[in-house]
């Protein structure tokens, strides 16, 4: 498969095969999340955004596994380092509680990087905040989770501010944080003293034009909420104030200089720990390391994962408890191929100056999808290549996203309208324009 070149080829989705498979899967899986009955199938060729299926369709893929996928499928810069290494077993060990060699340690001669070297780089590409402490875990749900043990047992505080349109994972904590997919947090009992405020809603907003009810009357909801004489909640009890720099699940929506500038602010004048929620939006995706580095925010604890392939808890040693076993996962950061492939995608974004190309690219779909003038939409948006067109109506946005996939084109929805877009970090001026050109095509032809 030539990347310079192939384009989506499909006969029919879902092909025979992948309806078997699919069924053949669904037989004992318990009901999750299916986005769309796409079977992928490793042993044919895949590149960069492109692969192929057990069909034999070949498919445009920007979805990157929901951001897990950072740099696309096959992508030597992960594969060339990675082939040279000798398999073992077990490959996964037992977490923080058995030791790997790590390259970067002195005198050291690790063939390939393990936890200790990936816990290293983040701390690097996390010192614009003085953090210096990771905690690795298997998942951002979990990332997320000992986010909120560590401020809890820094705090001692007993309240959890979090926002409308949040989403933070599946695992019973921090359900209680979610304000969007509402009727699964519902269903589950919650952890107490939550309060929420809305989520910016206009990018562009100030305090005197912003509609989303953040702003009002020559103040602020959290800023309403925090005051010591009239307020509802005591900010010196507050353990943390969770919040998505890029709201993702709740619609892809990158906030206003003004509402973060006011979440800086009160977090500052209040010492209340604010904890950034990067699951989606980190590791480049947005064109910087964190999406929190291009407002005026600075977070006490980064919560990451998907594109680090393990699960990340990020912050500074003295807001980490000093007793042993307060954190704790047997299968925690254990996962030897993880943890290198993890330290080769940070390096890969740093060598092949990927933020730079995740920004210019991003614009670049941006503008292409502008210029389209896609039937139904309603706003088009994005930092770097963390991207999301909304539509005037849910039933307009899926059937465009059906529509897509009978073309080859793989995409994700999110919120209540909304389709997003995952290109790889390295995608090309080419496989932008084959994209923006396919979801036209899928628009107008819903239209």
């Amino acid at each position: 498969m030539d990347r310079d070149s192939v384009e989506p080829q499909v006969t029919e989705l879902p092909g025979d095969r992948a309806e078997t498979l699919v069924e053949y899967h669904h037989d004992h899986a318990a009901p999750t999340t299916y986005v769309c009955e796409f079977v992928w199938d490793h042993t044919e060729p895949a590149i960069g955004p492109f692969c192929t299926d057990v069909d034999g369709n070949v498919l445009l893929d920007f979805t990157g596994h929901v951001g897990a996928s950072p740099l696309g499928y096959n992508n030597p810069k992960i594969l060339d380092p990675l082939s040279a290494f000798d398999l073992v077993d077990p490959l996964k060990i037992a977490g923080q509680d058995f030791y790997l060699p790590a390259q970067g340690a002195p005198g050291s001669d690790a063939d390939i990087p393990g936890p200790a070297d990936l816990m290293d780089r983040l701390s690097d590409i996390s010192s614009q905040y003085d953090m210096d402490t990771v905690f690795l875990s298997n998942s951002g749900a979990e990332a997320v989770e000992n986010a909120l043990k560590i401020a809890f047992d820094h705090t001692h505080g007993k309240y959890t501010i979090t926002t409308e349109g949040a989403f933070h994972g599946r695992t019973l904590g921090v359900l209680s944080l979610n304000r969007s997919k509402g009727k699964y947090r519902k269903q589950f009992p919650e952890i107490p003293a939550v309060e929420d405020m809305p989520y910016c809603t206009d990018r562009s907003c100030t305090q005197e034009t912003c509609d989303c009810g953040f702003f009002f009357d020559d103040t602020s909801t959290l800023r309403q909420m925090l005051d010591p004489d009239t307020g509802y909640v005591d900010p010196d009890g507050v353990a943390g104030l969770v919040l998505e720099p890029f709201q993702g699940e709740g619609g892809y929506r990158p906030p206003s200089e003004a509402f973060m500038d006011e979440i800086a602010d009160l977090c500052a004048t209040y010492d209340v720990p604010l904890i950034a929620d990067e699951i989606q939006s980190g590791v480049g995706r947005t064109g910087e390391w964190w999406a929190s580095d291009h407002y005026a925010v600075e977070p006490d604890v980064i919560a990451s994962a998907k594109a680090l392939r393990v699960g990340a808890t990020i912050s500074r040693e003295e807001v980490f408890p000093d007793e042993r076993g307060r954190l704790s996962s047997t299968w925690g950061a254990g996962d030897i191929i993880a943890a290198a492939q993890g330290v080769f995608t940070l390096d890969a974004i740093e060598e092949y100056d990927l933020l730079d190309s995740a920004t210019e690219r991003g614009r670049q779909m941006i503008e292409l999808l502008e210029d389209a003038d896609l039937p139904g939409a309603v706003d088009v948006r994005g930092k770097g290549l963390m991207l999301a067109v909304e539509f005037d109506a849910a039933d307009r946005r899926d059937a465009i996203q059906e529509q897509a996939f009978a073309n080859g084109f793989l995409t994700i929805g999110c919120g209540e309208r909304t389709l997003r877009l995952l290109p790889p970090l390295d995608v090309t001026e080419r496989e932008i324009e084959l994209g923006a050109r396919l979801l036209s095509d899928a628009a107008h032809t819903v239209d």
